[in-house]
Order: C-alpha cells, then structure tokens, then sequence
C-alpha cells in the first residue's frame, strides 16, 4: 500500500513537545519547527490498528513483555542487520536514553573516565556527569564535508584510563554511517584497551541509497558492545518510551537489571508493548517508503542550498531525518546565530553548541515532515540571509 507522506496533520494542541513548546524554547509560537527528533508523519497504519484494538479491551493493567514481541525484534534484527540475536540477552527498557544512564552506572564506577565523541547527541554528556562518571572528548573532525573518527586522539583516551565509550551509529547529528573498516579499526582498539562500547543504534533503520547500518555487536569477537535499539525513531513512536538493550555478558545484564530494579521504573507499558510489537512485525513496507521520501527531502535542501544560501554548506548525510548545516560562513557567534534563525527566518532549529563545543557554528535541521514545509522554511531562511545584505 502506498503511504501518503504529503497527507496534512494538525499536530497542534496534541501536546506535542515539538509543537506546543515552541513559546517556551523559542520565545515565539509561529516559528516552523524543525528540531525535536519526531517526524509528522502518521505511524505505520498496523500500528494504529493495533493500538486501537488493544484499547477496546477496558482494562490497562500491569502487562508482561509477550514472547512476540522479543520475536518480533529477533527477526526484524536478523532481516535487517544480519544479527542472530538471543532473547536472553535483551532487557526491555523504558527508552534509550534511560538504559544509557542504567548501563554507565551499572558497568563503571563514580570518577571513572567515559569517552564521548562530539558533536553528537547533547543527553551523552549529561549521561556521564549526572552518574558522576568524567566525561572525557574525543572529538570527531570534519574533513571535505565529512566526519571521521580520530582514532589516534580515541587511543590515547583509552591510554589515560578510559574505560568506556559512548558510541553513536548511525550518527546525530552528523548523518554520519560508519562504515565496516570504521568499525573494524574501532573494535581491535576497544579489545586492545578492554574498551566497553555502549553503542546507540536508534538510528539503524534511517539509511539513505548506496549506505548499510551495520551494527557494531556483529563484528565483535568480545562481548565488549552493549546496544541500544528501538522502534520509536524508525515508526515515529517515540512518545512510547519503549527501547531495548541487547547485552551478552551476563553479569553485566545483571547488574543493568538490578540498576532498574532499584530505579523502580517498569517499561510495561500495554499500549507500548503493542505499538513495538507492530511496528517490527508489520511496519517494514511503511519505512522503504518513508526512507525514499526522507531522501527526497534531503537531496531538494541540498539542491535548494548550493542554489540559493551557498553561505550554508550540508554535511554530507548518509542516514537519519537529521541534517547537520554548516553556517559559519555566516560570521555569527552562537547565540546571534540562534536569534537569526529563529527571529529573522522563523524557523526552529536546534543549536549546533548544545551537541559539543566543535558544534559551534552549525544547526540541527530535522526533515522528518512533509516537503511542502522543508520548503517553507528554506524558503524563510534564505530570504533572511537575503536580508542581510540590506540590513
């Protein structure tokens, strides 16, 4: 069946952080919002039947994790990622950013060094100094539109004591897909070093043409890589809250276990249960759909910015519904850069600061929406860097 990306969804006063929290983090109401990382698209249509059938049924309490619901992500990460993965080794979680936090504090101790990799998704830091762990950067460089891994700077981490590294593949917000030497070089480093690598793969599914996800447990000889999974990015789902961690070692499954259990927080939710279990089983025909569109939409900004605002320069993007702008040409400090867009342009992006210091210059711009309104606020931002030339 074909899915109508273009179809026109009111996401106003549907309490939407995206929507309805323009006022509070932009100041205005009226800016087009491009930042939160949730699309406008409607989830797959099995999802939304199964989610209304499930709520006929008059009761909502506690609810167990159903078999086929780990068979559903069993076979979805053995089609997709060539991965066999055991139902033992998965804990249920409730969302990635929460099973982050649970492994670092169940597999490192307070003081000891946690590397991450900059720019990238700002919850990492938080991730390691609210656990009281140091954070330690590795910052990823930009070399002709691209971003790499500094693999010489990451062994030195490793050299200083570092234990542990917070991996980020696919990459926000660089769009970066690594590819298997990338991956390859990363885990003979990590074994070199006894490196732990919690590796955050929501992005798995959001592959542009000519691009794989591979996922970085397949190739490691070690059971030195714990993963992060989900199917809230790839069904635009994420106000579930629903996300899995797939762990091998057993004593480290146990100690993220008894990390939530001492949390008290379940990830038992009946209606996320139903919507994961859906979207895996019944949702792959949506995403090839969806992911030629995203494209699309990808290729029309960077068509639209090499034509009309060659001041913005795209990182090349290989995946995700993320893109990384280069606006330094620009000449604007951070938070001129930030009023700019937001006041003269009206569009809301995230600032390229809040993903690491190397991020400064740059913005988030998520193209998860209809192509009218990519247009739209393309449209906004090069008429206001034509204003520059007039103010």
């Amino acid at each position: 069946m074909t899915v109508d990306f273009d179809q026109k969804i009111d996401r106003s006063f549907s309490h939407s952080l995206k929507f309805d929290a323009r006022t509070a983090y932009f100041g205005r109401s009226d800016v087009i919002p491009m930042w939160v990382a949730d699309m406008d698209f409607a989830a797959p249509e099995a999802v939304t039947k199964a989610l209304v059938e499930r709520a006929k049924h008059p009761v909502y309490g506690y609810t167990l994790h159903p078999d086929s619901m780990y068979e559903a992500l069993i076979e979805w990460s053995a089609k997709r990622y060539h991965w066999q993965i055991k139902q033992s080794d998965i804990i249920m979680c409730p969302g990635v950013v929460p099973s982050i936090n649970a492994t670092i504090e169940a597999i490192t101790e307070p003081g000891d060094k946690v590397i991450v990799q900059s720019p990238v998704y700002f919850p990492f830091f938080s991730s390691v100094e609210k656990t009281g762990r140091e954070l330690v950067l590795n910052p990823l460089y930009l070399d002709n539109n691209r971003y790499y891994i500094d693999f010489e700077h990451l062994e030195k981490c490793a050299q200083q004591g570092a234990k542990t590294l917070l991996f980020c593949s696919p990459h926000n917000p660089v769009g970066r897909v690594w590819t298997r030497a990338e991956l390859q070089q990363l885990l003979e480093l990590s074994e070199r070093y006894q490196l732990t690598i919690i590796s955050d793969e929501i992005h798995a599914d959001l592959i542009f043409p000519e691009h794989q996800h591979i996922s970085l447990a397949t190739l490691s000889h070690t059971n030195n890589v714990i993963t992060t999974l989900a199917p809230s990015k790839t069904f635009n789902i994420a106000g579930m809250g629903l996300s899995t961690l797939i762990v091998s070692d057993a004593q480290q499954r146990k100690a993220i276990k008894a990390v939530f259990e001492q949390w008290h927080i379940s990830p038992a939710n009946p209606f996320s249960i139903t919507a994961f279990e859906a979207a895996y089983s019944y949702g792959e025909d949506w995403l090839e759909q969806l992911n030629v569109y995203i494209y699309k939409n990808k290729k029309w900004v960077e068509d639209f910015l090499q034509k009309r605002c060659p001041q913005i320069k795209l990182i090349e993007s290989e995946g995700t519904y993320l893109l990384w702008l280069d606006c330094r040409a620009l000449g604007m400090d951070n938070e001129t850069l930030k009023c700019f867009f937001i006041e003269k342009a009206g569009v809301g992006m995230n600032p390229g600061y809040v993903f690491g210091d190397n991020g400064s210059g740059f913005m988030r711009l998520n193209i998860g929406t209809r192509i009218e309104i990519v247009q739209q606020a393309m449209e906004r931002i090069a008429d206001a860097i034509d204003g520059l030339r007039t103010d």
